[in-house]
């Protein structure tokens, strides 16, 4: 099933209007298609983060559906259990962990990694702003290589952690990465996904203005432009088996790069440097998708 405009319009989501997100923020354009996508038979389990602030302060809400708000490292544990307790009751809902880089990454792996090895019936979803915004934008392992944190100030010199492919080494049924520059890309993967039985792993790119000072009116045409230079590939693995889900024409990755002053002050040599590292990342997962399985 292919979703259409019309199919994302007739469903209102759990996203109300008056959240206390950042103007321009990717995590929320995420979840409103995610939410409307996955239906009111879902719960959310969401771990410290941007996210647990965006929903506004208590006794308000910008979220209509059931949330727990839960520590840091205890995302996919806390979705396991209830998951399970419905499952005991004779429900069956759709189970969401909702989390930022810093809680998937680096805090929440290791809930994560158990989660995903003892093949627990819940959807868990990344939204990637690849850095601890909510805590003032220090690195996190998803910082990409040479961008700018408040303790990266000339540039982080680590690579990030890949983690759809770690994830994917478990051997789970399906892990996805997607842009809110593809909304379509992105809500087809949750139609996908909320289908599928067992763990599943939904890796967003999630422009934000604030920690990476672009501008706020292009959300949309940075994440967009992630795609488009090969910065951020969209892909699939079902059962072993990758897909590249979008091929678009290679657009040059300066022009990603200058719509963000996280990368401002970069060489030429440098900017090359990172095209040859996101050209060989893409020509890796063109290998992959000849393979007969990845994992």
């Amino acid at each position: 099933m292919t979703l259409t405009i019309h199919d994302l319009r007739k469903e209102s989501g759990s996203y109300l209007p008056g959240s206390a997100a950042c103007p321009g923020c990717g995590a929320t354009l995420a979840f409103r298609i995610a939410s409307r996508v996955l239906g009111p038979n879902t719960i959310y389990v969401v771990p410290a983060s941007c996210f647990s602030v965006i929903q506004s302060p208590f006794p308000k809400s910008a979220i209509s559906a059931p949330l727990y708000n839960i520590a840091f490292p205890a995302a996919a544990a806390t979705a396991s259990g209830v998951y399970r307790a419905y499952k005991m009751i004779g429900r069956n809902v759709n189970v969401v962990v909702w989390a930022g880089d810093g809680g998937t990454v680096d805090i929440g792996i290791q809930a994560l990694s158990g989660a995903a090895e003892r093949g627990e019936d819940i959807i868990y979803v990344c939204y990637d702003n690849e850095a601890y915004m909510n805590t003032g934008i220090q690195r996190s392992g998803a910082t990409p290589l040479m961008a700018w944190t408040k303790t990266t100030p000339t540039g982080k010199r680590e690579m990030p952690k890949d983690m759809p492919m770690i994830v994917a080494a478990h051997r789970v049924p399906y892990v996805a990465t997607a842009s809110v520059g593809y909304p379509f890309d992105l809500a087809n993967k949750f139609e996908k996904a909320k289908r599928i039985k067992g763990f599943r792993y939904i890796h967003i790119f999630s422009t934000c203005p604030p920690g990476w000072n672009s501008p706020v009116s292009k959300t949309a045409e940075v994440a967009k432009l992630a795609v488009d230079t090969y910065f951020w590939p969209l892909y699939e693995i079902e059962n072993g088996k990758l897909r590249i889900t979008v091929k678009p024409r290679k657009r040059p990755l300066k022009e990603f790069l200058e719509l963000q002053d996280r990368f401002r002050g970069l060489s030429d040599e440098e900017i090359e440097e990172l095209e040859k590292i996101v050209m060989e990342k893409w020509n890796f997962l063109l290998h992959l998708e000849k393979s007969e399985r990845v994992f």
